[in-house]
């Protein structure tokens, strides 16, 4: 680019086209000036196709920022600080930056309002990304910059140190004029909005969003509004942690938007690795904060660790490459018969609750020093920390301060003085799990053993303290001081969301929640882990543990539709509807019943995972629902394909069986996706259609061929046929016994004139594209029953991670393959999920705090 073109393209971002080209024109050629648009519109068309991130945008919005150019100083200032991340980082960032500000209004637009969400991960630095946003903006011309940081004292005031650091320090006098600092959040500065403006300047606030604050935060800007000082400013709001507080609170969100409304030119960027709540907010409402103008999702950063890294997930719908993932083996049980020892039960339990050091926590406080002294014998002598979090009153965090503390000084003393047995059982503990999850499964990691240990055990042991961080507490995590960090942090909400807890190592993790969002945000394991990628454990609850693999295949899920969506250039206000009408799980507690509702099956697979294992009736009750459908269809003569290899398919069943089947066969109720509410109103109303589907279906039955007679499922109308095997994930069984994958890929076309073979090379969407390109199969459903062994075993591979069926009976899967297009959704009716069972006490516990919170720490 030369330099004509770039003072041109210099022109163009600070004052818009329009201006540049009267300011150009009759001063160079026309030739020359088109030239140089086209290279403005290369660079801009860039931002749009070369940056990474997926993004959903608004019809008709287009990219205008072509990137950082020569003259600006805030964005290089940030850029060079960022001394902690690799180049490729720095380049990723730079990028989803410029694609973010490209997609934000130009400030130098007569009127806009953007309303933007990016959808980034827990713990995965979404402060860097918008700390890089804050500084483009103002490079290009943004006056004032918000930043609503959480609703938490102790996040505010990391965001605050943050932002300083990096923001106005490096850039120089000048640049920045911060209102608020880290001691104190925003109170009304003596002088006017008008005084502190002037020369090229950013005005920089970071705000809680507690109603007090943001009450005093309107009424300065209200004021400078009356008199005209706000006129022209270009604003930008960038609300971190978006869907907390800022969605349906009765005063919170209120405030947020009458400060958006009193500025002609601003943009509200949400920030949230949750956005549940964002994309089910009612878009139809003009002045609500529903992201219409973008939607943009950041790419997992590379050694960012996640809930699929740690928890491992299935594979999701659409998904046409990569394996299923079982994550590393970094989760410890604790049993649930251990749960009232270390958390009360019950309303008012908690009064006199003195916790149990049970053998569970005991093996945790352990491994907490013996990683932490591994991190120090590998030459990491930075922060190091532990959260326990076992509910959120704080009078249970406050009951373990003695206990935890006393267990800690009696280590200390044992391994000073040498004690054989203590150290036999701390090797005995290291060895188990280094060998568990091996230092060789990570680039650059050597195992450190025992023996290595001894030295920085001690030293650990003599560091460590035991931290209760709630927001009633005097202690706090601080990370500030001269020396490193080695902490037992005990704490619920002030620890849940938002704030970094340096160094984690091991996560003792029992608290319970009922919704997406919450559960994810207290996942603070999350995140980076460079040097000791091997080292981090996390002690909780099967059930748990269960809940968040769902949770990692359900961020899988909607990060792929997001990216799936742009390729179909969808606009955000689709993509919502789309999203709140998944037939996955209920997300947010936010919402209500009125707002959640489940659309089409069309295109897609579900498939039975979960199982009663005891449940005799409930088993026999679904063996009966089976053998019912089998007997009536081949009574009513439907043709009967013997594969001869324990597969039979019975052809063009009529609907009527197959509901009535649905309406019989028992679904565990942690299968919402399989609601027979749902999947029967779904194929009535196809039923109904004016060019009907559904009216037909195929039922397969998936068996083997007979081995010994205990081991054969009689279907009825002279169909008998040997168990498949089907073992359960480690740690599961009993009321919830689970087998994860029911169904094989080329299952899905099993009914098709197609080998397993070539199904198998085929993707997800080349397969629901082959369905839909038959005459036959385009409206015909698939239904397939697998009758599973009750005493299935393990195949060898996987004799560490799965354990054997032990059913009361044989056990039937169900699967169901319905033709049709996922994309039709946008156009169907829906169908209204009922969320009235819902327990809220949990929501209302949860409020109550806050607000004793926020009243406490207002100032």
């Amino acid at each position: 680019m030369d330099q004509f073109a770039a003072v041109f393209i210099d022109w163009v971002e600070r004052f818009g086209l329009s201006e540049a080209l009267k300011r150009f024109r009759g001063v160079c050629t026309d030739e020359q000036i088109d030239e140089w648009v086209e290279e403005y519109e290369r660079l801009v068309e860039g931002v749009k196709i070369g940056y990474p991130p997926k993004m959903l945008s608004a019809p008709g919005l287009k990219p205008w920022y072509p990137g950082p150019l020569p003259h600006d100083k805030r964005w290089p200032a940030f850029r060079d600080s960022l001394t902690r991340l690799s180049a490729d980082a720095v380049e990723k960032l730079d990028q989803s930056t410029s694609k973010i500000i490209a997609y934000t209004h130009s400030p130098d637009t007569p009127e806009y309002l953007t309303k933007g969400l990016v959808v980034g991960y827990v713990q995965s630095g979404k402060t860097t990304s918008f700390t890089g946003v804050a500084a483009k903006a103002a490079d290009i011309g943004y006056k004032l910059v918000i930043v609503l940081s959480g609703i938490h004292n102790g996040l505010r005031r990391q965001t605050q140190e943050r932002l300083l650091a990096e923001l106005v320090d490096t850039a120089g006098d000048g640049a920045w004029f911060p209102l608020t600092d880290v001691s104190k959040d925003f109170h009304k500065p003596p002088a006017t909005f008008a005084a502190h403006q002037g020369g090229d300047r950013t005005i920089l606030i970071v705000a809680k969003k507690q109603k007090d604050v943001l009450a005093r935060l309107l009424s300065w800007l209200t004021n400078a509004a009356k008199n005209g000082s706000l006129t022209n400013v270009p604003a930008l709001i960038i609300d971190d942690e978006a869907d907390q507080a800022s969605v349906e609170t009765p005063k919170i969100n209120p405030q947020i938007r009458a400060l958006l409304k009193l500025f002609s030119r601003r943009a509200y960027i949400g920030y949230t690795a949750t956005p549940f709540a964002n994309v089910l907010i009612d878009p139809s409402v003009p002045d609500e904060l529903y992201p219409e103008t973008f939607i943009l999702n950041l790419p997992e950063p590379d050694g960012y660790f996640g809930a699929e890294k740690i928890f491992g997930r299935d594979a999701v719908e659409g998904e046409y490459v990569g394996p299923q993932l079982d994550g590393y083996d970094m989760v410890r049980i604790v049993p649930s018969d251990t749960l009232e020892l270390i958390r009360p039960t019950g309303r008012g339990s908690e009064n006199g609750f003195v916790p149990t050091i049970t053998d569970e926590l005991a093996e945790a406080l352990r491994y907490f020093v013996l990683g932490t002294a591994a991190r120090r014998y590998r030459g990491d002598k930075s922060h190091s920390t532990m959260l326990v979090h076992t509910g959120m009153k704080t009078v249970i965090h406050d009951s373990y301060r003695e206990p935890m503390r006393h267990f800690l000084s009696e280590l200390a003393a044992a391994v000073e003085r040498q004690d054989a047995s203590t150290l036999t059982e701390l090797k005995m503990q290291w060895e188990k799990e280094t060998e568990r999850v091996p230092a060789s499964l990570f680039d650059g990691l050597s195992t450190v053993s025992f023996d290595e240990l001894a030295g920085p055990l001690l030293e650990v042991l003599s560091d460590v303290t035991v931290v209760v961080d709630n927001f009633r507490s005097r202690d706090r995590l601080d990370y500030s001081g001269p020396r490193p960090v080695v902490a037992v942090a005990v704490g619920g909400n002030t620890l849940s969301r938002g704030l970094t807890l340096e160094g984690l190592v091991v996560s003792f993790f029992v608290r319970t929640a009922k919704t997406y969002d919450t559960l994810l945000q207290m996942g603070r394991w999350f995140g980076f882990r460079s040097g000791y990628e091997d080292l981090p454990r996390i002690w909780m609850t099967s059930g748990l543990k269960s809940d968040f693999r769902h949770l990692a295949t359900v961020e899988a899920e909607i990060r792929l539709d997001i990216a799936r969506y742009e390729e179909q250039n969808m606009s955000p206000r689709e993509v919502g509807v789309r999203i709140r009408t998944h037939p996955v799980l209920n997300v947010t507690a936010k919402m209500g019943a009125a707002r959640i509702a489940y659309a089409s099956y069309g295109g897609r697979r579900v498939q039975t995972r979960y199982f009663r294992e005891n449940d005799a009736d409930w088993l026999r009750a679904n063996r009966v629902a089976a053998t019912t459908l089998v007997t009536a269809a081949v009574s009513d003569g439907v043709k009967v394909d013997d594969h001869g290899d324990g597969t039979v398919i019975l052809r063009d069943v009529d609907a009527t069986q197959v509901l009535t089947f649905l309406n019989a066969y028992g679904v565990h109720e942690d299968s919402p996706d399989l609601d027979p509410r749902l999947v029967t109103a779904y194929i009535e109303k196809e039923n109904r259609r004016a060019d009907p589907s559904l009216l037909s279906w195929n039922v397969a039955l998936m068996g083997a061929p007979i081995r010994d007679q205990d081991h054969v499922v009689d279907f009825g109308g002279g169909i008998r046929l040997g168990t498949i095997e089907r073992s359960l994930m480690k740690d599961t069984g009993g009321d919830k016994a689970d087998i994860k994958t029911l169904m094989s890929k080329e299952h899905r076309v099993v009914d098709m004139d197609i080998s397993a073979s070539a199904a198998r090379g085929k993707s997800e969407g080349a397969l629901v594209d082959l369905r839909n390109a038959g005459v036959e199969h385009a409206t015909t459903g698939l239904l397939l029953l697998y009758p599973i062994a009750r005493d299935s075993k393990p195949e060898p591979a996987n004799i560490d991670s799965r354990v054997s069926f032990n059913a009361a009976g044989h056990v039937i899967g169900m699967a169901l393959v319905f033709p049709g297009n996922a994309e039709d959704k946008v156009m169907n009716k829906y169908v209204q999920v009922d969320t009235s069972g819902v327990d809220t006490s949990e929501y209302d516990e949860i409020s109550d705090a806050l607000e004793d919170d926020q009243d406490s720490v207002s100032a």
